[in-house]
């Protein structure tokens, strides 16, 4: 029955993208529309037996798939999924649920090719999280990064040529040495792809500190971290509102997943012996970017500053460790971390697209009073905004809270500094919510805004059940991933030094 989830819920979205396609353009949007949703609903609904039929106490991958594909190389088309992995192929399917839902009315022109290119980015998004070969991983990775340049370059704002080719650039120049990494790991591994098999590997303390720089660059640049940010606010303002959701929900994503699967199992040796550098960078994330993000006068670009902080949480959670052994709370409040932000940054960013469309305008300045003519969605947007400063009973709180109690039994300062954004979290995100929200209607064009359609109300609604649901549940989420949390430290507590004694 679970032969081939993993299978369906690549390639079943990619096949309804091809599908939406061929409806032929703007003359059958509303068949295009139709048939996106459509799609995109069962590519989701094909990724809960992953949850359901997923065995917690199992810390090894799931649902497995091995076909040959490239015999000459030993290239395979292996496939499976466990606790660090599934839970973003299932977000990742319901988030795109949520973008086709946020495109029906706003998007008008070439309606099938936008709707399209969200559902083939999402089969190969859940390829590479699901990839067990390293080529097919790579392809996956590389791949996702198509139709994200289609979104941002054609959907975009003004300047969405440059912002496109910014993201593109970035992204593909990092991940030219993580091929170089995989090429040398393959000769080391007998020829072979297989990604278990360079976690077996015994490795010198040199090369371990040469992967684990071509990682950092690959992955590094994704989450993105300091300094490699610069990207990312640009492509969050220029980005159409889906685009910004999926970027910020899933594809940061995937860098932190790759430190996970690649750096710290491949090269343990070297992130304790150099970690610190990563937990530097990533504090400086936290404090200095949460600083950048007070004095953002564009709604969006604040957002997506917010989310380089938030996700230098996640990197701090990996890697604190340095010096020492990883820490169980660490590593799942990194996990925790990432599913959260996925939730409340996508709907922070919907709550500014459902303005934009309305005012067209992402300036602070131009807002005030609006929750005296949209009620409804001050509601909506003020639950978010708590989120995202991380308030109790919220997703955006149980992430943290283990990453700083997983920082406190390491270094009191690494947790000192790092719950510096809850203070941070809240100033930038309440003087947000405070101009735009409360006070007196400032200008015509707040007084003439309607509240929430039903569509409108219908996401963020489910969006709010997911903050909540996962701030007063947490357990739903960390039963299913604490067996591959222990697996990972197990391992990276142990040399892979060549002579290194058996621990």
């Amino acid at each position: 029955m679970f032969d081939h989830l993993l299978s369906l819920a690549i390639w079943v979205p990619i096949a309804a993208g091809l599908l939406v396609l061929a409806t032929g353009g703007d003359r059958n949007a509303g068949l295009a529309r139709m048939l996106a949703l459509a799609g995109s609903l069962l590519g989701f609904l094909v990724t809960i037996p992953l949850y359901t039929g997923f065995a917690p106490l199992h810390g090894g991958p799931q649902f497995v798939e091995m076909k040959p594909w490239i015999a000459a190389f030993n290239i395979n088309y292996h496939l499976g999924v466990d606790g660090l992995s599934m839970f973003f192929v299932m977000l990742n399917a319901f988030t795109t649920v949520l973008v086709v839902a946020a495109g029906w009315e706003v998007i008008k022109e070439r309606v099938a090719q936008y709707m399209a290119s969200f559902l083939i980015m999402s089969g190969l998004i859940n390829g590479a999280f699901a990839a067990l070969d390293a080529v097919l991983f790579y392809v996956f990775f590389e791949a996702m990064l198509i139709p994200l340049y289609l979104i941002v370059g054609i959907w975009g704002g003004p300047n969405r040529v440059y912002a496109a080719i910014k993201l593109f650039l970035y992204t593909l120049l990092g991940s030219l040495l993580l091929l170089v990494g995989f090429i040398y790991l393959y000769f080391q591994a007998g020829q072979s792809f297989d990604i278990a098999t360079y976690h077996r590997l015994v490795l010198p303390l040199s090369v371990q500190g040469y992967l684990l720089i071509a990682f950092f660059f690959a992955f590094a640049v994704k989450v993105p971290m300091f300094p490699v940010h610069t990207w990312l606010p640009d492509a969050h303002v220029e980005a159409p509102t889906g685009g910004s959701m999926v970027l910020a929900a899933i594809t940061l994503k995937l860098g932190a997943y790759g430190f996970l699967r690649f750096a710290l199992p491949i090269a343990p040796d070297a992130a304790r012996e150099w970690g610190w550098i990563i937990v530097a960078l990533s504090l400086v994330a936290v404090v200095y970017i949460g600083l950048v993000a007070l004095v953002q006068k564009d709604m969006k670009k604040l957002v997506a500053y917010s989310s380089i902080s938030h996700m230098g949480f996640v990197t701090l959670g990996m890697f604190m460790f340095a010096g020492g052994m990883p820490t169980t709370y660490g590593l799942e409040g990194a996990l925790i971390q990432m599913i959260s932000h996925g939730f409340v940054s996508a709907a922070m960013f919907f709550c500014i697209g459902v303005m934009y469309d309305r005012v067209h305008s992402r300036q602070i300045a131009d807002y005030g009073g609006v929750v005296n003519t949209m009620p409804k969605f001050a509601a909506f947007f003020l639950l978010f905004s708590m989120a995202n400063s991380g308030l109790p009973a919220t997703s955006g709180f149980v992430g943290e809270f283990m990453v700083i109690v997983g920082a406190v039994k390491v270094n009191f300062w690494y947790a000192f500094a790092a719950a510096s954004t809850l203070i941070f979290g809240a100033a930038y995100t309440l003087w947000m919510y405070k101009r735009v929200i409360f006070g007196e209607v400032a200008n015509s064009h707040v007084a003439e805004l309607k509240d929430l359609n039903l569509r409108e109300f219908a996401v963020l609604a489910v969006l709010a059940l997911c903050v909540l649901g996962m701030g007063l549940y947490p357990e739903a989420f960390t039963a299913k991933l604490h067996t591959s949390v222990d697996s990972l430290i197990s391992h990276v507590a142990k040399s892979k030094l060549p002579g290194a004694l058996p621990q």
